[in-house]
């Protein structure tokens, strides 16, 4: 489904209505994942989410190239639907600024195992009183007149 199952456009504004507001719930719900470092529990939710998010994208596409898809809706559905895409574009940027911070969190952690994967393979390598195996065959040197 791409688009809305409206025959009208106060049936098409309705739905658009109840759309966004799922759409908003979905996202605050994913955010108060990420702000609680739990984005796992956010995975379940996130098919709904990717169809709607289409829905929603085709819809307010159409509507803005055809303004009859909403054309004789009254002024207090009118009233609803903007004040739900306001607090619906709220919603994107707090969980753009959850999933910012998740992607940085995430970046130190994997570059915090690379540099200590790094130091550990420098303390491995070399030779001397500190120099350690780590199992494999190292350099040898061969006396041939022995």
């Amino acid at each position: 489904m791409s688009e809305l199952a409206a025959n009208t456009p106060l049936e098409r504004a309705e739905a658009l209505l109840r759309l966004t507001r799922r759409l908003t719930e979905l996202l605050d719900a994913e955010t108060a994942c990420f702000d609680a470092k739990k984005p796992q529990d956010a995975i379940p939710m996130q098919t709904e989410k990717l169809q709607l998010a289409n829905i929603y994208r085709r819809e307010t596409m159409l509507a803005a190239k055809d303004s009859s898809r909403l054309a004789g809706v009254g002024d207090a559905l009118k009233n609803e639907l903007r004040s739900a895409t306001e607090t619906f574009e709220a919603a994107v940027r707090r969980n753009g600024a959850a999933v910012e911070a998740m992607k940085v969190l995430t970046e130190g952690v994997v570059k915090a195992i690379a540099d200590a994967a790094a130091r550990q393979k420098r303390e491995e390598a070399g030779y001397g009183p500190g120099a350690q195996q780590s199992g494999r065959i190292g350099s040898m040197a061969l006396n041939q007149s022995a």
